[in-house]
């Protein structure tokens, strides 16, 4: 079968190649690939940033936004053949710490985790994958089109239980959330708030294109201009960051009514410096009890919910969030980033 391969930590290694079909283990799925999703990860993965091959072996099946149709499945396992399935990126350490041991291996805290194609296990980027039954989540057969968006919108589902809860620590009553960042993470934070009934307000730099319509679809409102401007007139009580950039990601830290959180979602690029007055910042989370929080990855408890989440969403909505679809073949032009791209999709 083929796959899309890379050295880790050598620049330019990306390859599609012919590697052995797996071979399922005891209580293990075989899954055709139907789709991976490719996001910044990836990207990083492919210039040498980082990635851990498997032991004993030069090249990482690359890949984690995993998306594929059960091919065989053991007795017992809970799946039959033909069901749509997504695989659990993360695995706990072999000697669990506290975290890991309590299912909560996305909060590892020794980082001797292993994840699907990134670090020291294969990914998803191939014709088929096995997987545990375990790690594997079922998707409504509705979401045939849509599937691969399961792993961004885990994500995204931490991102608002870890908001819920917390919002308990005091009374509260949001109204207004503020998504800086219309990417995919960005405008799936968006629909899961709407969901939630709040005001949804989206701010982004395109001032055209899909994701003006998409924040619209949702009966939220799109915004350009200057985060402090919007801001100031959003008066959002919830803030998720999902742009990357250093200088949003700071600026929205006090950009919360009082009481209010912020939840960081993007990883900013290292050594990028800016300027910022640090007694402001200090004194204005403290006299105004705000919360600023960062999350990434997913347990199996957000699996379900992303699950559910998509289930329940209108997949002509979703489906505008993938807007390039490439063959394997030609998987390195997945990697060139269009001006119009939101999610770009491989095809298995």
């Amino acid at each position: 079968m083929l796959a899309l391969t890379v050295k880790p930590r050598t620049p330019d290694s990306l390859a599609v190649l012919e590697v052995p079909d797996p071979e399922p283990g005891p209580g293990e799925l075989l899954v055709d690939g139907i789709a991976l999703g490719v996001c910044g990860t990836d990207v990083e993965i492919s210039l040498g940033d980082y990635g851990t091959a498997p032991e004993g072996r030069e090249r990482l099946v690359l890949g984690h936004e995993s998306f594929g149709r059960v091919r065989t499945a053991p007795e017992g396992s809970g799946f039959s053949v033909g069901d749509l399935v997504v695989g659990v990126v993360r695995r706990p350490d072999p000697e669990p710490c506290p975290a890991c041991a309590q299912g909560e291996f996305d909060m590892c805290r020794n980082n001797r985790y292993t994840e699907r194609g990134i670090e020291g296990r294969d990914g998803f980027g191939s014709q088929m994958w096995s997987i545990e039954a375990d790690y594997a989540v079922a998707l409504d057969p509705a979401l045939s089109q849509v599937g691969v968006l399961m792993e961004p919108t885990t994500v995204v589902a931490k991102a608002w239980e870890q908001i819920e809860q917390i919002n308990t620590r005091a009374w509260q009553h949001p109204e207004r959330l503020l998504v800086t960042g219309a990417g995919p993470i960005g405008l799936l934070a968006a629909l899961l708030g709407a969901a939630r009934g709040l005001q949804v307000h989206v701010l982004d730099r395109a001032a055209a294109g899909a994701k003006p319509r998409m924040v619209d679809a949702l009966g939220g409102q799109y915004h350009t201009g200057a985060i402090d401007e919007v801001a100031a007139k959003v008066k959002p009580d919830i803030i998720i960051e999902a742009t990357g950039s250093p200088e949003v990601a700071m600026s929205v830290v006090n950009a919360v009514t009082p009481a209010g959180i912020v939840c960081m979602t993007s990883v900013t690029p290292i050594g990028h410096n800016v300027e910022i007055d640090a007694g402001t910042l200090n004194r204005e989370l403290v006299l105004e009890n705000r919360v600023v929080f960062g999350t990434v990855n997913a347990n199996m408890r957000h699996y379900r919910a992303a699950a559910s989440a998509l289930a329940a969403a209108d997949t002509s909505w979703l489906e505008q969030l993938i807007t390039r679809r490439v063959p394997l073949a030609k998987a390195e032009e997945a990697f060139e980033r269009g001006a119009d791209d939101i999610k770009v999709v491989i095809e298995l």
